[in-house]
């Protein structure tokens, strides 16, 4: 296992639940497992994923939460800090206190890298505030060295559908970021589902078959050991495919015990050295596509 030397400190900032493995419960394990520290803040704290239920929110005031991020911005550790990934959020103020954090760590450290995984929706539209996902889009997509919104957060985000792949990279393009994952893009295989990973060199799909009632927290897994890779300094290409299959191999080990939830606590293996078949696909950038 690296030490931190080599792998890096992480700040995590998602929800939290007590049972269950989305948001922070995921992406901390996973970091923690591939040998990172993690520093985790939670946005809100749940006894489950809203998915099986109603159940209390447990919140934070602004005015604390914010505090907390002075904190860390003062932290006498902060220099061993080399990335920052933020998932779900409680309120629009937060979004704006993690940009506003993000932005002093980069005073100090320039390289560091952010990860905002944009988490307002899915297919059946936002399930947060407007202003909360206007935040994320305003404040923190901007900061971002890589965005890992689904599909339909991306479409929200840039106001029109996404049909195709070559509209999915469009969009990405147009928001901001030098790099982009997209989940839930077109797949060109059948019965199948992809990750698109769009860069100023590289536009890949990764593929692999969908499996149905797959459990929460995929999204927040996937940023997690995809932005784990990168901090190792692999090649997008394999970081992009390794990620994929843990992703993939940690859901159908779940689905096949019949889990309502990931199972990552015995399935550490499939996030370190997964053994997944993951289809790789290069497709036209749009900036080649221009050129002819």
């Amino acid at each position: 296992m690296p030490d931190n030397g080599a792998a890096g400190t992480v700040i995590v900032i998602s929800s939290h639940v007590i049972r269950g493995s989305v948001g922070n419960r995921a992406a901390v394990f996973a970091l923690e497992t591939l040998g990172h520290q993690v520093w985790a803040l939670p946005t809100i704290v749940l006894p489950w994923h809203p998915g099986h239920g109603r159940s209390t929110r447990l919140t934070f005031a602004e005015a604390d939460f914010d505090a907390a991020i002075d904190d860390l911005i003062r932290a006498p550790w902060v220099g061993e800090v080399k990335a920052v990934l933020s998932g779900y959020f409680g309120n629009a103020a937060q979004a704006r206190s993690v940009a506003r954090l993000v932005s002093a760590l980069r005073e100090k450290s320039p390289e560091l890298l952010y990860v905002c995984d944009p988490v307002m929706g899915d297919l059946g539209g936002l399930y947060v505030p407007e202003a909360t996902a206007k935040a994320i889009r305003d404040y923190l997509i901007p900061l971002a060295s890589l965005a890992t919104p689904n599909r339909y957060e991306l479409a929200w985000m840039v106001g029109a559908a996404l049909e195709d792949n070559t509209a999915v990279m469009e969009a990405a393009l147009s928001l901001g970021p030098s790099r982009m994952l997209v989940t839930s893009a077109v797949a060109m295989m059948a019965g199948g589902t992809g990750n698109l990973y769009l860069s100023g060199r590289h536009a890949l799909l990764a593929e692999h078959r969908v499996i149905d009632n797959a459990p929460n927290g995929l999204g927040d897994l996937l940023a997690a050991v995809f932005l784990s890779r990168l901090l190792s300094g692999m090649d997008d290409e394999k970081a992009l495919q390794l990620a994929t299959a843990s992703v993939y191999e940690a859901l159908a080990r779940a689905v096949k015990r019949g889990s309502d939830e990931l199972t990552l606590a015995s399935d550490a293996s499939s996030l370190s050295t997964p053994m997944a078949m993951v289809q790789m696909r290069r497709l036209i950038h749009p900036a080649q596509r221009r050129k002819s």
